[in-house]
């Protein structure tokens, strides 16, 4: 006769072992990742001339940008992989974090492709606000639209009323303060325009730089410089819609495999959220001459 009690003790070792699996997986990247922020961020404290050109300094906010919305949601995946909760309260304040910073990141590559733009079309009569000592002004902008929009998202939700924010222990997850119908669609037509308003911006400035750089005869090569930014940022954006397709791996993966709906979270965490918030300020960083050589000599 099979002994039922097994089953139990068999089932937590082996979800025990896929927890410590996912763990050692995840951690590692990050420490890389950080690893290469700080080097990156000493050369730029090190270096004057970084600080003092508006193209690093916004490369430098991207950095610190990313590094927040990686460490947030390192954070909140070690508290689900552990069933960690905690109150309200202090779980709310881990998902602003997150939900900002992902809205922040294709802003910034939008800021990123107008200034390039900005440095072809205007070299010598740039607005003031795009000069290294002002940039700080576009920089709260983003901040602030990016950080007001998760406000409303949880202003206009009801939390359940059982739960004491102070003092009831959740599991630190979005839909624990954005499970109602009107949140989901209010967060779903923002993700839209903030994409869509930005994939325009990026396709306005490659076309506009392309057609300059068929134009000019001398200075050539700094204009070709640009439109590859200008791609790369498009790359980039294209990354980070990766986050969109969860809905499809979900159902390809629940057709074609049987996985459990925690591994299945934590391949989309893994595919589209990690390695693209990774690949994403290191393929641009390592790319630059100047900071590459840098690098070399770290």
């Amino acid at each position: 006769m099979q002994n039922l009690t097994e089953l139990p003790a068999n089932a937590t070792s082996q979800r025990s072992l896929s927890v410590i699996i996912k763990v050692c997986v995840a951690i590692p990247f990050f420490c890389i990742f950080l690893c290469c922020i700080a080097v990156m961020l000493h050369i730029f404290a090190s270096h004057r001339q970084f600080l003092e050109t508006s193209r690093y300094i916004l490369f430098t906010y991207m950095l610190i940008n990313d590094t927040l919305q990686l460490l947030s949601s390192v954070v909140l995946f070690l508290c689900v992989m552990g069933q960690v909760k905690f109150a309200i309260v202090y779980c709310v304040p881990l998902l602003f974090i997150s939900t900002a910073t992902f809205q922040n990141t294709p802003l910034i590559l939008a800021t990123m492709s107008l200034e390039r733009y900005v440095a072809i079309f205007y070299p010598l009569q740039q607005p003031a606000t795009w000069h290294s000592d002002r940039i700080w002004i576009i920089i709260l902008s983003l901040w602030f639209i990016s950080c007001i929009f998760p406000i409303i998202e949880y202003s206009i939700g009801e939390l359940d009323l059982a739960l004491d924010v102070l003092s009831t222990p959740v599991l630190c997850k979005p839909v624990v303060v954005t499970s109602s119908p009107i949140q989901k669609l209010f967060k779903a037509a923002i993700n839209v325009l903030f994409f869509a308003v930005v994939a325009v911006i990026i396709l306005f400035t490659y076309v506009r730089i392309l057609l300059e750089t068929r134009k000019l005869r001398q200075d050539r090569e700094s204009v070709s410089k640009a439109m590859h930014t200008v791609l790369l940022h498009g790359f980039q954006l294209l990354l980070c819609m990766l986050a969109f397709t969860h809905p499809i791996t979900e159902t390809l993966i629940v057709l074609h495999a049987n996985w459990l709906p925690e591994d299945i979270a934590f391949f989309n965490y893994f595919c589209f959220i990690l390695i693209p918030r990774f690949l994403s300020p290191l393929i641009y960083g390592f790319r630059d001459q100047n900071l590459r050589g840098y690098i070399g000599k770290t």
